[in-house]
């Protein structure tokens, strides 16, 4: 799949978008030798792409708590360039070289954002927020969509990489 825009219409629509997302990515680093799971794709490496959307499926559901009581998402208050800050805690926190667990790990925090997203109303969803990022008010929808997106272009980069001798 070609990098996309993610547009969900509903919740529902939302969540099987991310679980698609999950799963391109999963069979992408499972096909992965282990020399090419650890080994450089650019600045990271796939192991790293895996703990960085650990991290950001976790970061996005508390986020989008903090988006309900109108605050803005901590990690928008220093992200540093491309949210180069943030990515560098996340691949960190979730230093795990196990593909195994990492691969787990992904796959609980995805099923976390979906029990976070099943709990919200449409409206709660779908509406403004009041909180401004960047002169644009953010939205639960689209802080989520943007999460997918990664999703699908880290699962091309890294089905790139197999497809080189992986």
């Amino acid at each position: 799949m070609q990098d996309e825009t993610v547009n969900s219409d509903t919740i529902e629509q939302q969540i099987s978008n991310l679980e698609k997302g999950v799963l391109e990515l999963r069979v992408a680093v499972e096909k992965l030798s282990g020399d090419a799971y650890l080994g450089a794709l650019g600045n990271w490496t796939p192991r790293d792409v895996v703990a960085h959307l650990v991290g950001w499926n976790r970061f996005t559901a508390q986020g989008a708590k903090q988006l309900l009581e109108g605050e803005l998402p901590f990690y928008e208050a220093d992200p540093g360039e491309d949210y180069s800050r943030v990515n560098a805690r996340l691949v960190a926190e979730y230093a795990s070289e196990d593909r195994v667990e990492l691969l787990a790990e992904l796959d609980k925090a995805a099923g976390e954002l979906a029990e976070l997203l099943r709990s919200l109303s449409e409206e709660q969803w779908r509406g403004g927020t009041g909180v401004l990022a960047e002169g644009e008010e953010m939205t639960i929808r689209q802080n989520v969509d943007w999460l997918i997106e990664d999703h699908h272009h880290h699962g091309e980069q890294i089905r790139d990489l197999s497809k080189g001798g992986g």
